[in-house]
């Protein structure tokens, strides 16, 4: 980019954007509720996406580390690294101020967010971004949503994949383009509220599970609570194949989405839409990827006569939605 372009895009990048990004990436003991963070990095770039500085730590999970065959920590690696305690300020530091960036980011913010309620501190974040949602909104040509992907897409170089420290540049030397195109284009960046759990309490095994003030626990990990407001357009029916939706139709969802499931129903609800938890037979559509899963929701709507999309076609649904009927 030569000094002239480098004037052009400062002139017009957007006024809204965030003013810091903090990339992280974490490795784990496994996926679940109650598993821990053996590893963090953290790439801290500029309002326009240039690096400030890197930092990365080992953390003693004070249990098994779980995969190894992945991320490479064993036991005897983690027996003499800092507890999450002992690094969460410098963590902090690094967070703080700044939208956390990360590949999947709902789960490296519910991981983090899970050690600082340990911790009895809370993470000083308040928006996440997530580069499988940038790079949808993008219209990025990936073959898949992997980081290896959207790596090799921009010509990023991964050294040593699963390490925590590289995994987070590359995802810093991937997301600066990304960043540049959004602005070039005015594309509004997929933020999302991260909301802190300000009580932990691990999962139980069975029966009604405790949680924080502001968290549940779902099958899959701790999301937070979100209480949205009423849809105002009355139900106008299912959808149909041939049409477009209509504002006031109720949608559910079913199994994993490549985008976070968070930014899905926040695009629905801004386009005019009632996000279902449940499917009935007064519900207008369900999104699922894996319409062969077997899930209570899929039985039902396949009971009900209720349509089904995958995401990739739900997300093309919302680009134009009907107006409700007066």
């Amino acid at each position: 980019m030569t000094m002239l372009d480098d004037r052009t895009t400062a002139a017009a990048w957007p006024t809204a954007y965030p003013q810091g990004y903090a990339v992280v990436d974490v490795e784990t003991t496994g996926l679940s509720a109650h598993d821990r963070i053996v590893s963090a990095a953290v790439y801290r770039l500029d309002a326009q996406g240039e690096v400030e500085d890197h930092w990365y730590t080992l953390v003693n999970p004070e249990r098994d580390p779980g995969p190894v065959w992945i991320h490479g920590l064993t036991s005897d690696v983690l027996e003499g690294a800092p507890l999450f305690p002992d690094v969460a300020a410098e963590f902090s530091a690094r967070l703080d101020g700044r939208v956390l960036v990360a590949h999947n980011a709902f789960f490296d913010w519910s991981m983090i967010s899970r050690e600082y309620a340990r911790a009895e501190r809370t993470a000083p974040v308040r928006q996440r971004l997530c580069t499988i949602a940038l790079a949808k909104e993008l219209g990025l040509p990936l073959p898949n949503m992997k980081l290896e992907s959207l790596a090799a897409h921009f010509g990023v170089e991964q050294r040593r994949a699963h390490h925590a420290l590289d995994d987070a540049r590359v995802l810093a030397e991937a997301f600066r383009p990304s960043l540049r195109t959004a602005a070039e284009r005015g594309v509004r960046l997929p933020l999302l509220e991260c909301r802190p759990l300000t009580e932990w309490s691990a999962p139980p095994a069975a029966g009604t599970p405790r949680i924080g003030r502001q968290a549940s626990y779902r099958p899959g990990g701790w999301r937070p609570s979100r209480k949205r407001p009423a849809c105002p357009y009355p139900n106008p029916g299912r959808y149909e194949s041939d049409k477009p939706l209509k504002q006031g139709m109720r949608v559910a969802f079913s199994g994993d989405t490549s985008i976070e499931r968070e930014l899905l129903e926040d695009r629905a609800v801004e386009a005019g839409l009632h996000i279902a938890t449940s499917v009935s037979r007064l519900t207008s559509l369900l999104v699922t990827n894996d319409p062969h899963a077997g899930t209570s929701k899929l039985v039902k709507a396949k009971a009900f006569g209720t349509p089904v999309v995958d995401e990739a076609a739900f997300t093309q649904l919302l680009r134009d939605v009907a107006p409700a009927d007066e």
